[in-house]
C-alpha cells in the first residue's frame, strides 16, 4: 500500500512529456501483446519505435518489459550498420551492359564455330563495329576448356617483312596414300602467299613454287626452312642463281621457324582434321577455300585481331549481321549486309 503511494506521488511530480513518452511505451507493448501468439513477433516498425525512444528519451528502460533494454541497443547498433552499408555501396560504373541481340550473337558464334576462342570471337566483333571487351566475350561464350597451346620463340622481328618461312606437311588420303603441301608464309602479316600439292615432292619442283611466289616487286628475299632432306641440293642452287637468300633452322628446333608451324597447326587443327581428303584435287579445293578464309577473314591475334589482308571494320548503320558458311559451315565469316 506505501509502494503504490509512493508510485503515484513520484508519477504526480513527473513532467508531462515524461508520461507521453511512458503512455506511448507502455501502450505500444498492449499492442504487441494482442496480436497473439505465445511469442509476439516483433515487426522492424516496433524496433524502430524503440531505438527512436533510446534516442530521444534517457528514462526508456523503466517502461520496457517486452525485451530486455540490450536487445534495443543491439537492434540500434544493427539498424547503423545497415544504413551505413547501404550508403557505402559503389555506384554502378564501367562499361554499358550488352544488349540481348548482342549476348545472342556471340553465342552464336560460339555455336557456329566450336574451334573458336574469345580472342576470335572478340576479333570478329571488333570488325563488324561492335565495342565490347574480351572478358565480357568469355563471360557470355559457353565455357569450354581450350586445348594446350604450344608457344615459340619469334626471330629477327625488326625484319619480318623480309622474310618468308616454307615448310612441307603431309595429307593423308582416304586411300591410304600421302600428299605433300608446300606451304609458303609471309613473317610480315602471316599472309599465306602461296600453296601447292604433290605426290611427290623434290628440291626443283619445291625451289620453282617459291621463285613463283616472290615474283614480285619488294618481295622478300631471305627465306627460312628447316633442314627436310626434301629440299636438297636442287633447291639450294636454283634459290641461289634468283638471289634469294637462305636460312636454316636448328636441327630438331621447330620453334625457329615458329610461324609457319603455327601456320600449319592451325590448317590441321581448323579444316584438315575435320575432313577426309579423297585425292590431290579435292585437296587442292579445301586449301584454296580455308586459304581465302585465312588470309581475307580469320582474325590473328599476332597482328591485333587484324586479317592477313587488312579487313576493314564496318560501321553499325552498314545493316544487319550475317553469317556465310566456310567449309560447309565449319566456319563463317561475318559481314553487314544492307537490309
Amino acid at each position: 500500500m506505501f509502494r503504490t503511494i509512493l508510485r503515484s506521488l513520484i508519477a504526480g511530480l513527473r513532467s508531462r512529456q515524461f508520461l507521453v513518452l511512458e503512455n506511448l511505451a507502455l501502450r505500444h507493448q498492449v499492442l504487441v501483446l494482442q496480436r497473439g501468439g505465445k511469442r509476439p513477433k516483433l515487426q522492424d516498425r516496433d524496433r524502430a519505435l524503440w531505438v527512436l525512444l533510446s534516442r530521444f528519451w534517457s528514462d526508456w528502460r523503466s517502461s520496457i518489459v517486452m525485451v530486455k533494454p540490450d536487445t534495443v541497443i543491439g537492434w540500434h547498433r544493427a539498424g547503423f550498420r545497415r544504413y551505413w552499408r547501404r550508403k557505402s555501396q559503389r555506384r554502378r560504373c564501367g562499361r554499358p551492359r550488352l544488349t540481348l541481340e548482342e549476348r545472342e550473337l556471340i553465342r552464336q558464334m560460339a555455336r557456329d564455330n566450336p574451334l573458336w576462342g574469345a580472342p576470335r570471337v572478340h576479333g570478329e566483333l571488333a570488325k563488324l563495329g561492335l565495342v565490347v571487351g574480351e572478358s565480357t566475350v568469355s563471360k557470355y561464350m559457353k565455357q569450354v576448356k581450350p586445348p594446350p597451346s604450344q608457344s615459340w620463340k619469334t626471330f629477327l622481328k625488326n625484319h619480318a617483312h623480309e622474310m618468308v618461312s616454307i615448310d612441307y606437311f603431309s595429307v593423308p588420303t582416304a586411300w591410304m596414300k600421302t600428299l605433300n603441301v608446300l606451304l609458303i608464309l609471309s613473317h610480315d602479316r602471316r599472309e599465306i602467299l602461296a600453296y601447292d600439292v604433290a605426290e611427290k615432292a623434290d628440291g626443283a619442283w619445291a625451289a620453282e613454287r617459291v621463285i613463283e611466289a616472290l615474283d614480285f616487286e619488294g618481295a622478300p628475299r631471305i627465306v627460312l626452312r628447316d633442314r627436310d632432306q626434301k629440299f636438297g641440293k636442287e633447291f639450294d642452287r636454283r634459290l641461289k642463281i634468283a638471289g634469294i637468300r637462305q636460312e636454316r633452322s636448328a636441327h630438331r628446333c621447330p620453334w625457329q621457324n615458329g610461324y609457319v608451324e603455327r601456320a600449319i597447326g592451325t590448317i590441321r587443327r581448323e579444316c584438315l582434321d575435320h575432313v577426309i581428303v579423297f585425292h590431290r584435287r579435292h585437296l587442292r579445293a579445301i586449301l584454296e577455300e580455308y586459304v581465302a578464309y585465312y588470309n581475307r577473314s580469320r582474325t590473328h591475334l599476332g597482328i591485333g585481331k587484324d586479317c592477313p589482308v587488312p579487313r576493314l571494320v564496318e560501321p553499325r548503320e552498314a545493316g544487319p549481321i550475317r553469317g556465310v558458311p566456310v567449309l560447309g559451315g565449319l566456319h563463317h565469316r561475318y559481314c553487314r549486309e544492307a537490309a
